[in-house]
């Protein structure tokens, strides 16, 4: 496959009385990108699957979710902000990153009736540093922000055996309880940091929203940075993104979130059962790369 340009999309193919449905849920839901993506891959293996996005308020959240899944064609959910942390509570098993995070990305029903979730963002985000080469264990990480996305990342990177974790965020409480429940999951040495400083530490990732707003501060002073730390922003949107822009003058190794996003792609499939086409994915995952790559 080849990355020198974006692949178009295929032609539109008919939705049958056989077709399998997913629902990616979010509010709002505009800015979600998995339909391209998941649609693109039906189409081009011929899978007869289609993503839905649904736009579904979080007080209407848990009757939305108990009413999908009493429809037998519809076989599973992606979960969008802010929806991951209150799937949780209606599942009947969840994966061990998800129950330490406290939040799924996703949520499939099984043969026995049974919900069961799992989350992805972390194992995404470890899978995207081995592909830039940036070693994992025995590493002293800082995780600035500490929502679903960090918290994510934080127990990936403890199951991933990093020698020190610190996490920081603005919200009271958040990275100390954060702290606690990785610990007593991995056994890590893991800390909530009073303030978010980068000295020191060989990762540092933004798990902020900052840098989404061009009047944003950095979510760190990248002066303290060490010459040889890795900088991850795992935005989106606005790229470069403010914080990516002061580690390259700086010379500071950074990189933003498209690979991390890319890197779970394969998990999806397989988590939903379509594991040939998780395994091409994660084999080659080039045409993606394209079609996600920012334009």
């Amino acid at each position: 496959m080849s990355t020198a340009a974006t692949p178009a999309p295929t032609a539109a193919r008919g939705i049958s009385g056989s077709t399998r449905v997913f629902l990616i849920l979010g509010d709002p839901v505009v800015q979600v990108r998995a339909p391209e993506v998941f649609n693109f891959l039906f189409g081009r293996q011929g899978i007869d699957a289609v993503l839905v996005p649904a736009q579904v308020a979080p007080a209407d959240f848990e009757g939305f979710v108990r009413q999908a899944f009493k429809a037998r064609n519809i076989d599973g959910l992606w979960l969008a902000i802010p929806h991951k942390t209150a799937m949780v509570g209606l599942l009947d098993r969840c994966d061990r990153l998800g129950r330490v995070s406290g939040a799924v990305n996703a949520a499939r029903r099984n043969a026995d009736g049974s919900i069961e979730g799992a989350l992805f963002d972390g194992l995404g985000f470890t899978k995207a540093l081995d592909v830039a080469g940036v070693p994992i264990a025995g590493a002293r990480a800082l995780v600035v922000g500490v929502g679903g996305g960090g918290v994510a990342i934080a127990a990936s990177l403890a199951a991933r055996g990093v020698a020190r974790l610190a996490l920081f965020d603005a919200a009271p409480g958040r990275a100390e309880s954060a702290a606690q429940r990785v610990r007593a999951e991995f056994g890590t040495d893991a800390v909530a940091a009073v303030r978010p400083d980068p000295t020191g530490f060989d990762l540092v990732v933004n798990a902020t929203p900052l840098g989404l707003k061009a009047d944003d501060p950095l979510p760190f002073d990248v002066e303290h940075l060490a010459p040889a730390a890795v900088v991850v922003d795992i935005l989106m949107k606005n790229q470069p993104t403010p914080l990516l822009r002061a580690c390259q003058a700086r010379g500071v190794r950074a990189y933003p979130g498209f690979e991390m996003l890319l890197q779970q792609m394969p998990e999806y499939l397989a988590f939903f059962g379509y594991d040939d086409l998780a395994r091409a994915v994660q084999a080659d995952p080039s045409e993606l790369r394209a079609l996600l790559a920012p334009r």
